[in-house]
């Protein structure tokens, strides 16, 4: 099969790594990708935002499988337009539609969804320009801390979490009059405040059938002690500790087939991944957020963990068959320490020459913001290299990514040197 990768991150060359191992595979293509994609697949020059790019290319290689890494472009209907194209129709997309894709889309679409169908969430309410007198009076009737929700995508950064009532309403004035986040900002969630330990959770369905991959728990924080400014993530663990057997049958029964249910019974074109941002509380879960692909950096440890063909499943969900194919977990523990750019998440310089890519010891190492200058690897984002390890026990398997993250070098580099240590006091207290 010849398979394309859309997207250029950490996550898209995990995914196109584990693709790579496939006997199914015949030929492997990244849109645009990155240095570490160069190595193991060919990397194409594609505005992945422009669809007849995209289908020009599909059908000049007759590519079988498309897979969709980032959300912008089903957010954007691309797999509407590869399902009302005839020329397309040999061509699997895995990605769902883009009414199903707000259930990340839109923070009010997936708040109502899970409402409808009795998913356990956060009380909420939504308000816009028009109601905001009636939003600053829910805020008063809510307990700190204040969650404000941009009910589209933002970068990551549409979510506010404010310990202050008078902080709170003014910044839900900025979002809704002054237009502080501008259109992603054009309907506001406020929802009540959930306490707890969060986890992020993955299947992969077909939209009836469906496989629960690997859970994770991801680092959002810049700064060591989970502070500062919140970031795309600085590392992940994979399997968590505190999701234990009668926890993820909670989860299983709860959530997942209730959303999966869901998504048939409102009638909805969905294939691909869902990930479950979930909260601990008090040994229950509660859904904070769909996104409607796989997260990034938990890609980076769930997939190591697939001892499964993944190609397997995306042909299953081709051929309507996902419901026989076998998933294989690796029990191991696999971590991984994001490096990132000084400065990130504000600003930062690209363009670092990046060494010590060939020295990582035991790790592998999925690129996630570089690019080839000159014959180089230099860094082109903010995140740059995610440093995975899998190994038998979870202190091994964070002594050898902070390893690898001392092995490659580049000005300015940063990364958190606390990834997993909560998750060690947690096994040694038991």
């Amino acid at each position: 099969m010849k398979v394309l990768v859309l997207g250029s991150g950490g996550r898209e060359h995990a995914i196109s790594w584990k693709l790579a191992q496939s006997s199914q595979l015949d030929k492997l293509f990244v849109a645009p990708g990155n240095a570490g994609t160069a190595d193991i697949a060919v990397n194409v020059d594609l505005n992945i935002m422009d669809f007849k790019a995209v289908k020009a290319f599909v059908l000049q290689e007759a590519i079988d499988i498309v897979v969709v890494g980032p959300e912008a472009p089903l957010v954007e209907g691309i797999k509407d337009f590869f399902i009302a194209d005839p020329e397309l129709t040999r061509t699997t997309l895995i990605g769902p539609d883009s009414k199903a894709a707000k259930l990340e889309g839109s923070k009010d679409f997936a708040k109502k969804f899970m409402e409808r169908h009795n998913i356990p969430t956060a009380r909420y309410e939504t308000f816009t320009k028009s109601t905001l007198t009636k939003g600053l009076a829910f805020l008063e009737s809510l307990k700190p801390p204040y969650v404000l929700k941009c009910d589209g995508l933002a970068a990551g950064k549409g979510v506010l979490i404010l310990d202050s009532l008078a902080e709170a309403q003014d910044q839900l004035k900025a979002i809704l009059k002054d237009g502080s986040f501008g259109k992603a900002g054009t309907k506001v969630v406020i929802e009540e405040f959930l306490k707890g330990i969060e986890v992020s959770m993955f299947v992969i369905t077909d939209g009836e059938s469906y496989k629960i991959l690997p859970e994770a728990k991801d680092y959002k924080r810049i700064g060591e002690g989970d502070t500062g400014l919140n970031t795309g993530g600085m590392g992940a663990v994979s399997p968590v500790s505190f999701a234990n057997a009668e926890f993820m049958e909670k989860v299983k029964n709860q959530i997942i087939i209730p959303t999966i249910k869901g998504i048939k019974k409102d009638e909805l074109d969905y294939t691909g991944f869902i990930f479950f941002g979930l909260m601990k509380v008090s040994g229950d879960p509660y859904v904070i957020e769909y996104n409607v692909r796989l997260g990034d950096p938990e890609a980076e440890v769930i997939i190591p963990r697939i001892k499964s063909d993944l190609l397997h499943f995306f042909d299953g969900i081709a051929s309507g068959t996902l419901s026989e194919c076998d998933l294989e977990i690796d029990e191991r523990t696999a971590t991984t320490v994001m490096l990132v750019s000084g400065g990130y998440p504000e600003s930062y310089e690209k363009g670092k020459e990046i060494s010590g890519l060939s020295t990582k010891g035991s790790s592998i190492l999925f690129h996630a913001g570089t690019q080839i200058d000159n014959g180089k690897v230099v860094t082109s984002g903010g995140r740059v290299i995610a440093v995975t390890s899998v190994a038998s026990d979870l202190d091994t398997a964070l002594e050898n990514s902070f390893e690898g993250a001392e092995q490659v070098q580049f000005d300015k580099k940063y990364y958190r040197r606390d990834i997993g240590k909560d998750l060690q006091k947690v096994a040694q207290k038991a």
